[in-house]
Parts: structure tokens; C-alpha cells; sequence
């Protein structure tokens, strides 16, 4: 008879099939089996030739039961065999039959909740294990929508185009996608990504720029994807090669010092250079060339401040002569000039076709620069206004008398008074984060930074950043750099004011500083190698040189 499971409660199975008889069955074909249970060449040394037949077909019969089991039944049977199973042969079912139980389920989602379910993924490190899974999931990850949501959820504006990007980076991505133009959300990402992460850690490339400026003041700065430039008290405008941080040529053609500098570049891919200062002569630069196009006379006394208008035509300077001057630096002649300070301008800002300037008088004024007229005068301060921010929304002015106030380009009200300072208000920076509100960073000379929400005018976050006063800052929507008279550079988070890093060695005291996406550059005074240098450098008032730190962040690797 048969039983069920092969053998009646109580008896064993024989070790070997019964003989040939009543029971026997007859002579049948070997089954093949399916490997779906039994994989014979991983039992040993050739398992298959040390059973006989008569047993392979017990095997077989014994199969061929169980798939004829309810499922119920195969409960029960499994249940009974796993009982009589020692821990060797249990680890050796588990490891049969755990590859059998792996789903990849992504892979049995449609392809739309499959990218539905990756886009909760924040953490760009993960997706990169995730892309190593399996081919699958490294095609899926592929998937344009994936990242551009990361670059949204991790506030990187837009993705670039190729070529805006920086010369190192196109080639870089010239190796790896030879017959693409534009720049995939993948690697634009990823480029931002460990940008950023260089930026936080301080994994960058650190270049010093050579240079013969010795202890002579560094007055402005600016620097682009191409060109640093440095205007002196020497008298004299250095220029160097921003990715390499060589010195490339001096200008000179100021007979005093120079106070203020901004260089261009235009539609044809030239830059334009506009100095100013002791000497109250405008000068106009080839930068490419060194070449000086335009000498322009017409103050009388030094330039402190100027702005090149946005289409490279026009510059407008502020003078210690009261005036403010519009210019035509295509022609290089004055077109206007813009009477109405009683004291010196001392700072300015400009927007499309405005220009706000700020004075020693206590006043700002808001002035068009194709008609030269002043279009609002603002009212309030107490003292000498010694910085200025606009942004076509708000101009916004910082005083010796310690407030901040915020004025209306549109109808030349105030619109809110921001105190908290306790020194001069040196330096503002009007920055907008990624979908928040507008905010504005200040510095004094008190060695505060304050993060203020222009949206209700109040203070967000006070930062003690520094010994001494605030000596140079700047913003953009993530973060903020400040320098102090302390020697100190300083990294700060802008949404939540929170400190990052040292961001050099300190120095006796930071002159000026600015940074772009993938590079900074700082400049301060610090002790000569062969100096003997106190136990604070602030303190070392000999043997001190000018020191020009180029930071390069643009790091080149994806994954």
C-alpha cells in the first residue's frame, strides 16, 4: 500500500527501497529532476554516482508524492524533515534556500513607482550604493528625474549649462560624455555635491599667489573664473590667473593709491578693468591686455567707490568731491555728473539702470543712470553711512550710528529699522536661500554678524563671529565668509547661522576676501617666514608681508 508522506505514524522509512515483489514497483524510466530542489552537484564529490538506482528512484517517488501534497500537507511534511535535520544540515537548507527568497522589488514595479520609490532617497552617498545593487537598479538610477530632484531637494538652483562651467570641469566631462553638449542632472549634481563637500571639509586645493606687494594695503578685490585682480595702495593693480593663481601682469597708471576696482566681461568675451583713487582719475583697462584704453579726469578728490553698469558701457563713481559721476567709458567722458552729497560718497550699489549711493552726510540717494537725476533722497541716520546694498527691491544702508536702515526704491519711504549693533555698520550683503525669505547679513565692527529677515525685520541669528571688528564679509544663498581684524577667517552656515569651519591659518590681520561657487581667495597680512612671530600674530607689527590664499574647490570626481 502507499502511505501517506511515504511511511504510517510510528514507522520509520527502510534505508533501502524494498526488494523486487507485491510492493516493488515496476521497472520505470530515471526521473529527471528539476534543480529547483535537489542540486546534486553541490553535494559533494560526484553524489549522483554514489547512489543506485533503486535509491535515485525512491527520491524521485518521494517527489513526486510531495507535489501531490495539498498545501497543508506540505506544511506538515516540511515540518517533519526539518525535525529530524541537525544544525549542519539546517545551515545548509537556509543557505539553499535564502538566494530562492530574494525579491529585487523594484525590479516587479512598474518603471514609474520604481522612480517613485528612489526619489525618497536624500542622501546622495546612498543612491551611489544603490546604483551597485545590481544593473537594474544602476540603469534606473540613471534617470534624469531622479536627480534632478535631489539638485532641487539639496537647493542647487539649476543645473548649468556645460559650458558655464569652469575650463578643469569641461575637460573633465569632455573625457567622460565626448559627444554631449549639455550637462545631465547626474553629473551637474554631483559636481555641486562634492563642491560643497570640499567647501565644508576643506578638502580643496590651496594655492598662495605669489606676488611683490610686501606690507602695502590691499584695498579692492575682485575675482572671476579667469582673473584675480587686487587694487593697492601702492599705487599699483596686480592681476593674476584664477585657476592657477600665477601672476600674469602689473598695471600701472595711478599716480596714488587705488581705491576702488570692478572689471566686466562683455558680449565678446573681453573684460573691461575701471580703477579709481588717490590720484581722482578714472582709469580703463584692457584686462586681457593690460593695454589702457581711457585716462578720465573730473574729480577732485580721491574715487572711493564705483560700479561698472551691467552691458559694459557705462561706470559710475563715487568721490570724496561729494559727487557721483556717470561715465562713458566707451568714449571715455563723463556723461554726467550727479551733485546733491554734501559730504563724501562713500558707497554705492547698482541695479539694472539705478544706482544707490550712501554718504558722510548721513543720507543715501537713489540716482538714474541714463539721466544722471537723483530720485529719492533717504533720511534717517544719525551719522556717516559707510555701506550700501540694493537689490531692485530694497536699499538698505549701515551707519557709524550702529542701526541698519531699509528704504523703498519705489516711493522713498523707510521701511524698517534694524538695531543691534553696537559699533559702526561696515559691511551688508542682501542674499535670497533657495525658497525662503529674502535675508540680509551685516557686519561691525563690534565683531558681529547678524542674519536679519527682511520680511519682518527681525533679527534671525546673532553670530559673536570675532575678536575685533568685522574687516571683510560675503554671502550668497548657503553660506557666508568673514574675515576680522582678529587675523581669523571664518565659515558660517547662513540658514542656520551655524559655524562650520576655521577657514585658514590665522594671520595678523584679513584685508579683503571673496569667493564664486568653486573658489576662494583670501587676502591678509601675515609674519615673513624668517619672522619671529608672538604668540599673537596680531601683535606683529614688523616683518609682516601680503599673503594671497587662493582656495579651489572645483573637484573632479563622480561616482
Amino acid at each position: 500500500m502507499d502511505y501517506f508522506g511515504g511511511a504510517p505514524e510510528g514507522h520509520t522509512p527502510p534505508a533501502t527501497p524494498p526488494p523486487n515483489g507485491h510492493h516493488a514497483p515496476k521497472t520505470r524510466p530515471t526521473q529527471r529532476f528539476r534543480s529547483s530542489y535537489v542540486d546534486l552537484s553541490s553535494l559533494g564529490d560526484s553524489p549522483a554516482q554514489n547512489l543506485d538506482k533503486r535509491r535515485l528512484e525512491y527520491i524521485g517517488n518521494v517527489t513526486k508524492k510531495f507535489q501531490q501534497f495539498s498545501q497543508n500537507q506540505k506544511h506538515i511534511f516540511l515540518s517533519e524533515i526539518l525535525n529530524c535535520c541537525d544544525t549542519q544540515l539546517l545551515a545548509f537548507v537556509h543557505d539553499l534556500i535564502a538566494p530562492r527568497l530574494k525579491i529585487d522589488f523594484l525590479k516587479e514595479l512598474p518603471i514609474e513607482l520604481s522612480l517613485h520609490v528612489i526619489s525618497f532617497i536624500d542622501d546622495p552617498q546612498d543612491l551611489a550604493n544603490a546604483s551597485r545593487v545590481s544593473s537594474f537598479w544602476n540603469s534606473l538610477l540613471k534617470d534624469e528625474a531622479t536627480w534632478k530632484s535631489l539638485c532641487l531637494k539639496h537647493r542647487y538652483r539649476r543645473r548649468s549649462s556645460f559650458f558655464d562651467l569652469s575650463a578643469s570641469w569641461r575637460q573633465h566631462i569632455q573625457q567622460q560624455r565626448k559627444h554631449q553638449n549639455q550637462l545631465s542632472y547626474r553629473d551637474y549634481f554631483w559636481h555641486k555635491y562634492n563642491t560643497e563637500m570640499a567647501w565644508s571639509q576643506g578638502a580643496g586645493q590651496l594655492l598662495t599667489c605669489s606676488n611683490e606687494i610686501g606690507n602695502s594695503l590691499v584695498t579692492s578685490l575682485q575675482i572671476d573664473d579667469q582673473y584675480l585682480v587686487l587694487g593697492c595702495d601702492n599705487h599699483k593693480v596686480e592681476v593674476f590667473a584664477s585657476d592657477t593663481g600665477r601672476h600674469l601682469r602689473t598695471l600701472q597708471g595711478h599716480e596714488g593709491g587705488v581705491w576702488a576696482l570692478q572689471f566686466i566681461k562683455l558680449q565678446n568675451g573681453h573684460r573691461v578693468l575701471v580703477t579709481g583713487g588717490c590720484d581722482r582719475a578714472v582709469l580703463v583697462w584692457n584686462l586681457e591686455t593690460g593695454q589702457l584704453i581711457h585716462s578720465m579726469p573730473g574729480h577732485s578728490s580721491t574715487v572711493r567707490c564705483l560700479r561698472v553698469h551691467e552691458e559694459g558701457k557705462l561706470a559710475i563713481t563715487g568721490s570724496r568731491d561729494h559727487t557721483v559721476r556717470i561715465w562713458d567709458i566707451e568714449q571715455g567722458v563723463a556723461r554726467h555728473v550727479c551733485t546733491g552729497h554734501q559730504a563724501s560718497v562713500r558707497c554705492m550699489d547698482i541695479h539694472g539702470n539705478l544706482v544707490a549711493t550712501g554718504s558722510y552726510d548721513s543720507t543715501a540717494r537713489l540716482w538714474d543712470i541714463q539721466t544722471g537725476q537723483c530720485i529719492f533722497t533717504y533720511f534717517g541716520h544719525h551719522s556717516q553711512i559707510y555701506s550700501i546694498a540694493f537689490d531692485g527691491v530694497r536699499i538698505v544702508t549701515g551707519s557709524l550710528d550702529w542701526s541698519i536702515r531699509v528704504f523703498s526704491p519705489t516711493n522713498g519711504s523707510c521701511l524698517g529699522i534694524l538695531t543691534g549693533h553696537t559699533s559702526l555698520v561696515g559691511h551688508l550683503q542682501l542674499s535670497t536661500p533657495y525658497e525662503s525669505s529674502p535675508l540680509l547679513v551685516s557686519g561691525a565692527s563690534d565683531g558681529c554678524l547678524r542674519v536679519w529677515n527682511l520680511q519682518n525685520y527681525t533679527c534671525k541669528h546673532q553670530i559673536s563671529a570675532h575678536d575685533s571688528s568685522v574687516s571683510c564679509l560675503q554671502a550668497d544663498h548657503k553660506r557666508i565668509l568673514s574675515g576680522g581684524s582678529d587675523g581669523k577667517v571664518k565659515l558660517w552656515d547662513l540658514e542656520s547661522g551655524r559655524f562650520i569651519r576655521l577657514f585658514s591659518e590665522p594671520a595678523r590681520t584679513v584685508w579683503k576676501l571673496q569667493f564664486t561657487d568653486t573658489k576662494a581667495v583670501v587676502v591678509s597680512q601675515k609674519p615673513r617666514m624668517d619672522a619671529v612671530v608672538p604668540a599673537d600674530p596680531s601683535l606683529l607689527t614688523a616683518n609682516v608681508e601680503t599673503v594671497i590664499e587662493l582656495h579651489k574647490f572645483d573637484v573632479n570626481n563622480s561616482p
